[in-house]
């Protein structure tokens, strides 16, 4: 964390939803480009919103100028209800986009994900693509070969950056190619 750094309770369809916003300073008090929310790897290994690449991806969005949101999915930390397949999860990703960057309120959304995060991520980005355009998405050691990662919409290829590890030890990266791919 650092001293830009806020705690959020917000409101989730499981319950309250913990959430850290890492607010970016900006030389002449300027606005910051946008919101990215960032989600962690699998809750029940271990995953949180202060995992290292989760980290690693909000200091990065920070320094590039925007706000970033990390929060806890269901059943993690101070994050109510219980695990759910990845169903639950994508709900409450959706749940801390509307609170923390309504489609109303015309900021730009950066989503961004790690690992079982990239995966509830892509259906995030799928989910929202149709009503608000999501700038920029990244997705980090995609999980293609333990979950079914969406798509990404053709309009949204070039906004998405795809990270994958080639010694990767848990999905190999011949799984994540054989996602991207046919896209």
């Amino acid at each position: 964390m650092n001293a830009q750094t806020e705690r959020l309770t917000l409101s989730g369809p499981a319950g309250a939803i913990e959430a850290v916003r890492d607010s970016a300073t900006l030389a002449d008090g300027a606005a910051p480009r946008g919101v990215a929310i960032i989600a962690h790897p699998h809750p029940l290994f271990g995953g949180t919103m202060d995992n290292k690449v989760v980290q690693t991806l909000a200091r990065a969005f920070v320094q590039c100028g925007w706000t970033a949101v990390r929060f806890n999915f269901r059943g993690v930390g101070a994050t109510a209800g219980v695990y759910d397949e990845g169903q639950g999860e994508l709900q409450d990703l959706l749940a801390v986009v509307e609170q923390v960057a309504p489609a109303a309120a015309g900021q730009p959304l950066a989503l961004a994900g790690f690992s079982f995060g990239a995966f509830v991520t892509s259906h995030a980005l799928e989910a929202l693509w149709p009503t608000q355009r999501v700038e920029k998405a990244v997705l980090v050691g995609t999980a293609a070969s333990r979950f079914t990662v969406a798509p990404v919409p053709p309009d949204a290829h070039l906004r998405t950056l795809v990270v994958h590890g080639e010694q990767d030890d848990t999905v190999p990266l011949s799984a994540v190619m054989d996602w991207a791919r046919p896209q």
